[in-house]
């Protein structure tokens, strides 16, 4: 007899961050249709609950068709954020609900701050959550017991997952698919998806090149194309000569420019252009770490060591064992 599909519940409110609910609910739509393209049952049965079922009224401004709280268990209780979420915080009967079923439920998440739903239900006392990165300090004021890191994308404590912001529910939910059904599922669904990279739970929200645009966004442009063209050189000789080059500048005036609009010299740029695409080569292939060394234009895995221990505090091999997505 087949297994009945698992139960995954998406908890909504009034002003609910669109993305944190439709993000999860297609990657378990995904993952039914890819299994059942294999000849197998539908393993999930993904539904949008709220206090207010037939229709929540997202921040967006799209309508999400709700069911009622149900009563029976849930496999997986996925609770959204959003602008709408210190709202819900002050409906007690919903705190209650969210308190009760999480004892009953396999596996407890939050996306974005969701988290300060959970936290006001007394549920992560004493774990150490994601959040959003600009509701990190918010949430560790508001609730002093809740270890918040502001650096994951997701963090997976036993039964308990807490995700980043928006996309990160995304993440999450390749995570949840991975464990129930295998990394193989999980890859095809984001492929399915066109994820550009099926990120593990260390990856940082903070991305370097995201960083380094925000930077140069309102200055000059040259440095904005200069740090693409640097994402699709990183294995190449990237020194100061190049660079200054390939933007028309002398070395002694590129510099000089260069960490005017940055804030950053240009050798510290690059090293951590090449970290971060090591951190994502560590976490998510099974190259070998000299290999991750070449690709990302480190020379030497000595090199790559001494960087990431600038970078990171800790070794390539400790990052990969910590945060493999495999």
């Amino acid at each position: 007899m087949p297994k009945p599909p698992k139960a995954i519940h998406i908890l909504a409110f009034p002003d609910v961050q669109l993305l944190d609910v439709a993000g999860p609910l297609q990657v378990f739509a995904s993952a039914n249709e890819q299994a059942v393209n294999l000849g197998g049952a539908a393993p999930y049965s993904p539904t949008v609950i709220a206090r207010q079922p037939g229709s929540v009224m997202s921040w967006a401004g799209l309508g999400l068709q709700t069911f009622p709280l149900p009563e029976e268990a849930s496999d997986t209780l996925i609770v959204a954020g959003g602008r709408g979420v210190h709202q819900a915080l002050e409906d007690e009967q919903l705190v209650d609900w969210v308190r009760q079923q999480a004892a009953s439920a396999r596996r407890l998440a939050s996306v974005c701050t969701g988290a300060f739903l959970l936290a006001q239900a007394g549920l992560l006392d004493g774990h150490r959550v994601a959040t959003h990165w600009d509701s990190c300090e918010t949430l560790a004021q508001r609730f002093p017991k809740v270890q918040v890191d502001p650096d994951p994308i997701f963090i997976n404590e036993g039964t308990l997952w807490t995700s980043a912001g928006v996309t990160a529910g995304i993440d999450l939910a390749l995570a949840l698919v991975e464990a129930d059904l295998g990394r193989n599922i999980a890859l095809a669904v984001a492929q399915d998806l066109v994820v550009f990279l099926k990120r593990p739970g260390g990856q940082s929200q903070f991305s370097t090149a995201l960083s380094m645009q925000q930077s140069t966004r309102n200055t000059d442009s040259r440095f904005a194309d200069l740090h693409a063209w640097i994402l699709d050189n990183l294995a190449n000789e990237l020194s100061v000569a190049t660079l200054a080059e390939h933007v028309g500048m002398s070395e002694r005036s590129f510099v000089r420019h260069y960490r005017a609009h940055t804030g950053n010299t240009p050798a510290r740029a690059i090293e951590q252009l090449r970290v971060e695409a090591a951190r994502r080569l560590l976490g998510d292939s099974a190259l070998p770490i000299k290999r991750i060394a070449d690709r990302c234009g480190f020379g030497t895995e000595e090199t790559l060591r001494r960087s990431f221990m600038r970078a990171v505090s800790v070794t390539p091999q400790a990052y990969r064992e910590r945060f493999t997505a495999s």
